[in-house]
Formats: structure tokens, sequence, C-alpha cells
């Protein structure tokens, strides 16, 4: 899952955006916003979650860049706001990170 993480610091988007994200993963629901996003069907993980997510941002933030007509700014901030959702609480179910030796 570290893999996930560090492909999540990775990712470069528009300031307002990720503001936007932070500030509406607050409120995130995992039981209201994944089915949502996702399709109903049993949950998943935290990670697998993630995944689907990221490939869903990343077809949203393509058409951003190409100024196409389809490109929902809401739908992308929503799918972000559940990437930040996720990502904090995959973070949280890892339990806090432990000390490396020097």
């Amino acid at each position: 899952m570290q893999d996930i993480l560090s492909m999540l610091n990775q990712l470069q988007r528009p300031r307002l955006l990720m503001k936007a994200a932070r500030i509406g993963a607050e409120d995130y629901r995992r039981t209201v916003h994944l089915p949502r996003l996702l399709g109903y069907g049993q949950m998943p993980r935290h990670g697998a979650a993630l995944i689907k997510l990221m490939e869903v941002e990343d077809t949203l933030n393509v058409q951003r860049k190409d100024d196409e007509s389809a490109y929902n700014l809401l739908r992308h901030i929503d799918v972000l706001i559940a990437i930040v959702g996720e990502a904090r609480e995959l973070q949280a179910a890892q339990g806090p990170s432990k000390p490396t030796a020097a």
C-alpha cells in the first residue's frame, strides 16, 4: 500500500483543486461517497478503491487539460475528495509509522 501513497504524493494538480479536495475530505463518508463514484455493490478495500479512483481522476484530468466539453469540474472535485479521504483512512488503518533505525 505504500506504493499507492507514494503515487498520490506525486500527483501534480492545480492548487485550488487540491485545496477544495482537502476541505471536502473533512466531511468524507466512505459509505455515501464511494458507491456514487465507483458504483454500487461490495465496498472495495481502501487500496483497491484508491486505485479505481486514481484511474477515474486521471481520465478527468486529461479532459481538463484538453479542455474537453465533457469535463465536469464538480465530479473531478468529488473524486479528489474521495482520494484524499481514502488516503487518510488508509494511513490511519496502517497505524503510526515506525521509526527507522539510523
